[in-house]
C-alpha cells in the first residue's frame, strides 16, 4: 500500500492540466484490491484516498456563480466596514477634541488629552484581538458561518451603541463608556479575520485562490478612504452651525460612527443564509471515521481473543485453513488511523515553525503598519493640509485633515493592494512578503536615520519615501500574513491557526499605539520619531526572516500544501 500511496501523492504534485478523476479512480481501484488483504492499515489509507478524490473533485467544479458572487461581495463589504470603524476614531478623536476640550488652555485647547485618545483608539484593536481568538476557534467547532453571522451581529449592535455613548452623571465619562463600546465592536470585528480567510480559501479554486483572498482584503483600502469622505460629507452638512456653534460637532462624530453599521446591516442577510463550505461540512463529516474505524477493529480484536481464551487446553474447533493465524497475526499488524489533536499536530517542529513564523511575520508588520501612522500628522502638514487647531475654524481644520487622510491612502495604500492581487497568483505570496519586508526595512531605515534632513530639505522626498513605504506594506505583508495562513493550515485547525496569527498581529498594534505613543514625544513634539522608525526597520527585518519558516502555497490544493497525511498518526 505505501508504495501506491507515494505514487498517487507523486502524480498530485505534478497536476498535469490534462490529468482527470479517472486516474485517481483508477489508483482507488488498486488500492481496492491491495485493501482486501492489507487488514485495517490498507481500510485506513483508502479512505484517505477516496477523501482526497473527492476533495479534488471540489477543486476541478469550482467555478463563477452566483453563489461564489455573495460570498465574495458579503466578504470583501465585511473588511470595507471593518476598515470605516477602525480608522473612523482618528476622525471621531480629533472632533471629540473640540466638543469637549474647546474651552482648555493653552496647547490643550481642541485636543483630546493623551490618556483618552489612547484608549479609544486602542480599544477596537484589544477586542480583535479576543475576538480573532475567541471566534477563530468556534469557527472550526461550531461553523464558519454560523460565527461569521454572529460577529456581525455583534458589531451592528455595538457600533449604533458606540453613536449613543455619552457621560454618566456619576461614573464613568464618555471616552470610558466609548472604550466599552468599542472593545466590543472589535470582538465582532476580529472575527472577520480568520472566518472571511478560511471561507474564500475552502470555496475558491487553486488556480485563483489566493487573487481572490487578497481581493476581499483589499477592500479595507476602500474603507480607510470612506471614512474621511463621510466626514467630509457630514462637516459640509453641518458647516455653518459647525462655526456659529462648536458643539454642533457632538452630531458629526455620532453621525460618522454610526454610518459604519450601514454596510454590515446590507449585507446581513446574505451573511445569516451563508451555508458552510463543501470542503469543511466534507472533513467534518470523515472527521470521526478513523476513531470509528478503531473502535471496530479494537472490538474484533478483543472478540477473537476471548474466543482463543474460552478454548483453554481443549482441542480447537475446526477452522478455515489460515484463520487462527490471521487472528493471532491481528493484535501486531492492525495499526489503525487516529487524527491528531491540535496539540499532538502542533508539537512537531515542522508544523509548529508554520504557525510562527505566520504569527511572528504578521506581530512585526503590525508594530509598524499602526506605529508608522503615528506620522500621518507630519506628512498631511508637509503637503500642506495641517492647518492651526485653535486659529482656524473647526469644520476647515477637519476637512483638510480629512482630505489629508485621502491623498496619503491613494498615494501609496490602495495601490499596493490591487498590485498585490494582480501580482499574487505570479509571483507567489512568500515571494511578495519578503520583497515587501525588505523594501520595508530600507525604507525605515532611511526615514529614521536621516529623517530631520530629509523634512528640512524636501517636504517631497519625504512624502515620496513615506508613500513608497504605504505602497510596499500592502503589495507586500499586510496583503499576504492575512492570505498565508488561510492557507497552509489542515481544515479541521485552519480557522483557530488564522485566528491566532491574527491575533498576534493585534498585539502589534497593541504595542505599537499603547506602548510607542507614548515615546514619540521624548525630548519635545515628535522629537522621538525618528528613532520609532529604526526600532519599525529592526521588525520588519524579523518579519523577513521568519518568512522563511512558511511554505509557498501557490498553484498547491489546500491538501497538498499541508499534506492531509500529516493529520494522523
Amino acid at each position: 500500500m505505501l508504495p501506491l500511496v507515494h505514487e498517487i501523492e507523486a502524480q498530485k504534485v505534478e497536476r498535469q492540466p490534462s490529468a482527470s478523476s479517472d486516474s485517481i479512480l483508477s489508483d482507488m481501484h488498486k488500492a481496492d484490491n491491495i485493501a482486501e488483504n492489507g487488514g485495517a492499515q490498507a481500510d485506513a489509507d483508502q479512505e484517505l484516498l477516496q477523501r482526497q478524490y473527492e476533495l479534488a473533485q471540489l477543486d476541478r467544479t469550482s467555478k463563477a456563480n452566483w453563489e461564489m458572487i455573495k460570498k465574495l461581495t458579503v466578504c470583501g463589504v465585511a473588511f470595507l466596514n471593518d476598515a470605516y470603524d477602525m480608522f473612523a476614531i482618528n476622525i471621531v478623536a480629533m472632533i471629540l477634541g473640540f466638543v469637549y476640550y474647546n474651552d482648555a488652555a493653552g496647547s490643550a485647547q481642541n485636543t483630546v488629552p493623551k490618556k483618552w485618545d489612547t484608549l479609544i483608539k486602542i480599544a477596537v484593536q484589544v477586542g480583535c484581538l479576543l475576538g480573532q481568538l475567541i471566534m477563530g476557534r468556534l469557527g472550526d467547532k461550531v461553523g464558519r458561518t454560523t460565527v461569521y453571522s454572529a460577529g456581525l451581529m455583534i458589531a451592528i449592535i455595538t457600533t449604533i451603541a458606540s453613536a449613543f455613548s455619552s457621560s454618566m452623571v456619576r461614573g464613568f465619562n464618555v471616552f470610558i463608556v466609548l472604550f466599552i463600546w468599542r472593545l466590543l465592536l472589535g470582538f465582532g470585528i476580529g472575527s472577520d479575520y480568520p472566518l472571511t480567510a478560511t471561507i474564500v480559501s475552502e470555496y475558491a479554486s487553486v488556480h485563483n485562490r489566493g487573487k481572490l483572498m487578497a481581493a476581499v482584503f483589499s477592500f479595507q483600502g476602500f474603507g480607510n478612504v470612506l471614512a474621511p469622505i463621510v466626514s467630509i460629507i457630514v462637516l459640509a452638512c453641518f458647516a455653518q452651525s459647525i462655526d456659529h456653534d462648536v458643539q454642533s460637532l457632538d452630531y458629526v462624530w455620532r453621525i460618522i460612527i454610526g454610518v459604519g453599521c450601514i454596510p454590515g446591516v446590507s449585507t446581513l442577510y446574505w451573511r445569516l443564509t451563508m451555508t458552510d463550505s463543501e470542503r469543511f461540512q466534507h472533513v467534518n463529516d470523515h472527521a470521526l471515521s478513523p476513531s470509528d474505524e478503531s473502535t471496530t477493529v479494537d472490538a474484533e480484536s478483543e472478540k477473537l481473543l476471548a474466543q482463543q481464551a474460552s478454548t483453554g487446553s481443549a482441542s480447537p474447533a475446526p477452522e478455515e485453513p489460515g484463520a487462527r493465524e490471521t487472528a493471532l497475526a491481528i493484535p501486531e499488524e492492525v495499526h489503525p488511523r487516529r487524527v491528531k489533536t491540535f496539540v499532538q499536530y502542533f508539537s512537531e517542529w515542522r508544523h509548529l515553525k508554520v504557525l510562527l513564523g505566520t504569527s511572528i511575520a504578521w506581530f512585526s508588520l503590525d508594530v509598524a503598519f499602526y506605529g508608522i501612522n503615528l506620522n500621518s500628522s507630519i506628512v498631511i502638514g508637509a503637503i500642506g493640509f495641517a492647518g492651526d487647531i485653535r486659529a482656524d475654524r473647526p469644520s476647515r481644520y477637519i476637512i483638510r485633515n480629512c482630505l489629508g487622510n485621502i491623498i496619503i491612502n491613494i498615494l501609496g495604500s490602495v495601490p499596493g493592494y490591487w498590485i498585490s492581487v494582480f501580482t499574487i497568483e505570479r509571483l507567489g505570496r512568500v515571494r511578495i512578503q519578503l520583497l515587501g519586508f525588505a523594501a520595508l526595512t530600507v525604507l525605515y531605515l532611511i526615514l529614521g536615520f536621516a529623517y530631520h534632513q530629509i523634512l528640512d530639505k524636501s517636504s517631497g522626498a519625504f512624502i515620496f519615501i513615506f508613500s513608497l513605504a504605504q505602497l510596499f506594506q500592502n503589495f507586500g505583508p499586510n496583503v499576504t500574513t492575512f492570505v498565508i495562513p488561510g492557507e497552509v493550515f489542515p481544515t479541521r485547525f485552519r480557522s483557530t491557526a488564522h485566528g491566532i496569527s491574527a491575533a498576534m498581529g493585534k498585539l502589534g498594534a497593541v504595542a505599537a499605539q499603547g506602548g510607542f505613543l507614548q515615546l514619540k514625544d521624548i525630548g519635545g513634539k515628535d522629537e522621538w520619531i525618528n528613532r520609532l522608525l529604526q526600532i519599525f526597520a529592526l521588525f520588519m527585518f524579523l518579519g523577513f526572516l521568519v518568512t522563511f519558516w512558511i511554505p509557498e502555497s501557490k498553484g498547491k490544493t489546500l491538501e497538498e500544501i499541508c499534506d492531509e497525511r500529516e493529520e494522523y498518526y
